[in-house]
């Protein structure tokens, strides 16, 4: 039975990402951070782990544990648990946007390093990354997310060039607009924001006001738009270097690549909602 470790599985994409790879017949680790959650994915069904990717034990500990349950051998690795850290960058101080590295970035390579030798042991192996629109354009107050992604599009090159000829492939999927509670979870995070002694005050109220009634839907898809994208990096024989996933992510790729930055950089301003 083919096995695929599954990150940040207690909601949105990572959940219905485990639910429909166990579907398909594959044998799901799936993770979250709560105990709650690990309960509600044992109920369906799901061997799950605790995992929290600020802290290099938990890493190492689901790393041993899923190699272990999986008899060394792992199919597939679906970095996904993340979460985004709102406000303007100057108003972040540098522990937050530290943790958003943490969280973001640094704890998906402890356990992706964790996880490579064995597939090139078995000399095949799926890495699959979910990055996110905003790994390919930024928009302003959304700075920190976007710092994490853009280092993981580097990350994820530099790691298929290295694993070239080893078997081990890795894939980036880039979802934009999704419907989850990702936008509600963000709101969580803005209390590390100074609101009232910001110069962008006036913005941020307005902007969580937007989010608290859900944010830009524009083009939204359901999770299992980024599911369709994760069945095929993992059971296609060849495998795409990246998956765009909704039309605006389409459209983004599209206009970073043919307009001047100059221009690009008016429209995102435009996006952000400065004018």
């Amino acid at each position: 039975m083919r096995s695929i470790l599954i990150t940040g599985c207690s909601t949105g994409i990572g959940r219905a990402a485990a639910l429909g790879m166990k579907r398909r017949g594959w044998r799901v680790f799936a993770t979250a951070r709560k105990p709650e959650d690990i309960a509600s994915l044992e109920a369906e069904g799901l061997t799950a782990f605790t995992l929290d990717y600020a802290e290099e034990g938990s890493i190492a500990a689901t790393a041993d544990a899923a190699l272990s349950a999986a008899d060394g051998k792992l199919d597939v690795l679906f970095n996904n648990g993340a979460y985004a850290q709102p406000g303007a960058v100057e108003d972040l101080r540098p522990e937050v946007l530290r943790a958003q590295f943490d969280a973001n970035f640094f704890g998906w390579h402890d356990l992706t390093r964790r996880i490579i030798p064995s597939m090139r042991r078995e000399g095949q192996g799926r890495i699959v990354m979910n990055s996110s629109v905003l790994g390919l354009i930024t928009i302003g107050f959304r700075g920190a997310y976007s710092c994490t992604k853009f280092a993981l599009e580097a990350y994820s090159d530099t790691l298929r060039i290295e694993l070239a000829g080893s078997g081990v492939h890795v894939a980036v999927i880039n979802p934009g607009p999704i419907r989850t509670n990702f936008t509600r979870n963000a709101l969580a995070h803005a209390r590390a924001i100074d609101v009232e002694n910001s110069v962008h005050g006036k913005y941020y109220r307005r902007r969580l006001a937007a989010m608290e009634r859900g944010g830009n839907t524009f083009g939204e898809l359901g999770p299992e738009a980024v599911v369709e994208a994760l069945v095929h990096a993992a059971e296609s024989r060849h495998p795409r270097p990246q998956y765009f996933v909704t039309h605006p992510t389409r459209a983004m790729s599209l206009m970073r690549r043919v307009l001047p930055k100059r221009a690009l950089h008016a429209l995102l301003v435009r996006a952000t909602g400065l004018e």
